[in-house]
């Protein structure tokens, strides 16, 4: 098991354990956004899937409280579960009670709840229900493996069957919001840009209004840039420098207005709030009620 320590660089904050009686992608997605509060926006999360037992919960929190002791001095740990089964939500409940060092949260429970009294119907509880293999799951997952084949400027002979297309310099966010995207189901293909190589010719064939240009300031990224560097900076310094960072952004802005794109920008803002502007322009453009041609 991988380990990480507290203000390490790989992450600021205690690892996140999700549990889930699926895939766990909402907690983790919930995971996510509570530690962008702290400024953390790539926190390490531990999921464990598909619970169908008490038992396999309570075994996998004891054990790795017992790593966090050996590890970091003490057994807390971060909790956030969704559990739908009565049973096990039940046995979780009480065990929660009975070890306090767990910090743990239940994202599913009173949801539900709330839901079932305000509208009279009876919940199905059935674990995964939100992730059923209708014609809308499977989109988003062909959608999400269309968006990791086309990261960073790879397959640009592809670049017109994208549903959004993104295209900035280094370290502007390009990767993250395309991830966050293809989770929506929109497929995304991302473009860097940088003084060193040509951008695909294939961009001036894309639709404008599926072309997004990522835009910060220069002090923004020197600060990214140097902070991802680390104690490489010295051997690459050019990368973070003030003036390779000004020449980087205006020629991906000049590029920006020959191709026509919308711009937006992303400092100082979590992955979330500039996907959904993203999807605000690109969703009066192309309605999601109206399928895009395959």
């Amino acid at each position: 098991m991988e380990t990480i320590q507290y203000g390490a660089e790989t992450s600021s904050i205690p690892t996140i354990h999700v549990i889930s009686d699926s895939v766990g992608t909402t907690a983790s997605a919930i995971a996510r956004a509570a530690a962008a509060q702290f400024g953390e926006t790539e926190p390490r999360v531990e999921l464990l899937p598909n619970v169908r037992s008490f038992e396999e919960v309570r075994d996998y929190l004891l054990a790795h409280a017992e790593y966090h002791r050996e590890l970091y001095g003490k057994p807390d740990m971060i909790v956030l579960y969704t559990i739908i089964d009565a049973q096990v939500n039940e046995k979780l409940r009480a065990f929660f009670a009975e070890y306090p060092q767990f910090a743990a949260v239940d994202l599913m429970t009173d949801a539900v709840a709330s839901i079932k009294r305000v509208s009279g119907m009876e919940p199905i509880l059935q674990p995964g229900e939100l992730h059923a293999t209708d014609e809308r799951y499977f989109n988003r997952i062909e959608a999400m493996e269309f968006t990791i084949e086309h990261d960073d400027g790879r397959n640009p002979q592809d670049l017109t069957k994208a549903d959004i297309v993104l295209l900035g310099v280094s370290r502007c966010g390009k990767t993250p919001i395309s991830i966050y995207l293809s989770q929506e189901g929109y497929r995304v293909s991302n473009v860097p840009l940088d003084l060193q190589s040509t951008p695909p010719r294939q961009l001036y064939d894309v639709d404008p209004s599926r072309l997004f240009g990522l835009m910060t300031t220069s002090d923004v990224l020197v600060d990214i840039r140097r902070k991802r560097l680390g104690r490489a900076l010295s051997v690459a310094s050019s990368y973070a420098e003030p003036e390779q960072v000004v020449a980087d952004l205006d020629e991906a802005r000049a590029l920006m207005r020959r191709l026509g794109c919308i711009v937006i920008h992303t400092e100082h803002r979590a992955v979330e709030e500039t996907a959904q502007e993203i999807l605000r322009y690109y969703e009066m453009r192309h309605p999601r009620s109206v399928p895009r041609p395959r």
